[in-house]
């Protein structure tokens, strides 16, 4: 047997839709237009923080009283609630008509209320507009508010104004204000309306409650995104220092690599009769060299700025040092040079670096210490390079110099590049001190010489014995 289902019936579709008046609908709506924040974890444990005190008053108070400080907002809140309490208590004592009980409620509850706010502010805000109908019709003083309900829930807005977002503050201040309405309507009072007190107080506290919390977001914002921007800062520049000390490199290396190839081409024709295996090595050695200064060009290119000109003298080394001191001296800058140690030749991008050292220390004590003098020690010792530039005390005013931190950047670098060590800071007198050492092994000659030495002369000989003979 077939069966069909059948189609409700209208009537009972009528019925269900006039079930709901417009009332009904217009609560549903406005219950729906409320914020989840009211509603969603609205008991979440959310506890007042402790008070900064790192601010220009707070920050010069002893650490002991400073860490008492920080619990004000805290021993606030606890006077306003024992201040409701003592008003409570008092009322109850000078009338007859509330009972201990009514009295107990009259005082304790709004009392609890407000030190619940301290960890579950929303929470607390709904107890605390529930029960004032209870705490008002159980107290003869004032109405719709008892008088210790009236403190204690401007407190409790304050501290849910304060853990919510700004946005909130307004909603909490329309459901005060609702209460108020619906129970002057519904419940009604012998006593004066104190309404617009409460509106009115309320208002006040949580627009000025919002600018604080605006503020402090809006200066948390900028730390934060200072924070970034020192990162970012700090990263761009640790770049541009590794791209001018690999531009400099390339310089030093492609001179290398410029003997190698030049070297290899001439050594067959210094042999007499050279065998054919020689020759090919040797050409193999020239096209491996040429190649790696082609590749050399391509990287310089890729780390060259859209400013920078080739250099039309040789990198510097230490041998040039007293150019570099003689140039800060017309500048102003007193300096005084020690060189300890038997000074010997070392490798082209240890002296490099060690002139660049010397340079940006010297920099800076013109730019941040005017009028002191620098004293500069270069010390030969075993198994390495010892740097110390030190300067005294600047003399007079020193006018701020703004910098991004490229000097001590690039110092570093180059000394860790070289697997070295480096401290900087300030002295005992008020001067500056920079120490760095590069290791150096005793048998790493420098790649020139020992290019020279291994160079075939026209006899045969290498360059070694050649000058020896």
């Amino acid at each position: 047997m077939v069966t069909t289902a059948s189609a409700p019936s209208p009537y009972l579709f009528h019925v269900t839709q006039k079930t709901r008046s417009p009332e009904y609908e217009l609560a549903a709506g406005a219950v729906r237009g409320l914020p989840p924040e009211l509603f969603h974890d609205a008991f979440a444990h959310r506890p007042l923080p402790r008070m900064s005190t790192d601010g220009p008053l707070t920050g010069r108070l002893p650490d002991g009283i400073r860490g008492a400080v920080a619990w004000l907002p805290h021993a606030v809140v606890a006077a306003v609630a024992m201040m409701a309490l003592w008003i409570s208590a008092v009322l109850v004592s000078a009338t007859s008509l509330v009972s201990a009980g009514a009295g107990l409620v009259i005082g304790v509850l709004p009392t609890a209320t407000l030190l619940l706010a301290l960890i579950r502010p929303v929470g607390a805000f709904w107890i605390s507009l529930l029960s004032t109908p209870v705490v008002s019709l159980s107290s003869s003083d004032l109405w719709p508010w008892s008088l210790s309900g009236f403190l204690c829930h401007l407190g409790v807005l304050v501290l849910a104004a304060l853990r919510t977002r700004p946005g909130i503050a307004g909603w909490m201040w329309g459901l005060t204000a609702l209460y108020t309405m619906l129970a002057q309507i519904f419940l009604g009072g012998g006593a004066p309306p104190n309404s617009p007190l409460m509106l009115f107080f309320a208002a006040v506290l949580l627009l000025i409650t919002t600018l604080v919390h605006i503020r402090r977001k809006a200066e948390r914002d900028v730390a934060a995104e200072q924070s970034v921007t020192a990162v970012e800062r700090d990263r761009r520049t640790l770049l541009e220092e590794r791209t001018t000390i690999a531009r400099e490199l390339h310089d030093v290396v492609a001179h290398h690599m410029s003997v190698v190839a030049i070297q290899a081409e001439a050594a067959p024709y210094r042999v007499e009769n050279p065998p054919p295996e020689l020759e090919k090595a040797f050409a193999t050695i020239r096209e491996n060299a040429v190649a790696a200064l082609t590749e050399l060009r391509r990287i310089l290119g890729v780390v060259r700025a859209e400013d920078y000109e080739a250099p039309d003298a040789p990198q510097p080394v230490l041998a040039d040092l007293d150019t570099l001191l003689d140039n800060v001296r017309e500048a102003g800058l007193t300096t005084r040079k020690t060189v300890t140690g038997a000074v010997r030749t070392l490798p082209q991008g240890v002296e490099l670096s060690a002139y660049r050292i010397i340079q940006e220390a010297l920099s800076n004590t013109l730019r941040h210490a005017p009028g002191s003098t620098a004293d500069i020690e270069v010390s030969y010792v075993l198994g390495g390079l010892g740097l110390r530039i030190v300067n005294t005390a600047p003399q007079g005013l020193v006018k701020p110099s703004p910098g991004a931190g490229h000097g001590l950047t690039g110092m570093k670098e180059r000394v860790s590049m070289l697997n070295g060590g480096m401290t900087h800071g300030p002295t005992d007198d008020g001067g500056y001190e920079v120490t760095a050492f590069i290791p150096v092994p005793l048998d790493e000659e420098p790649a020139r010489d020992r290019a020279m030495d291994a160079a075939p002369s026209a006899d045969g000989r290498t360059g070694g014995e050649g000058a020896a003979a």
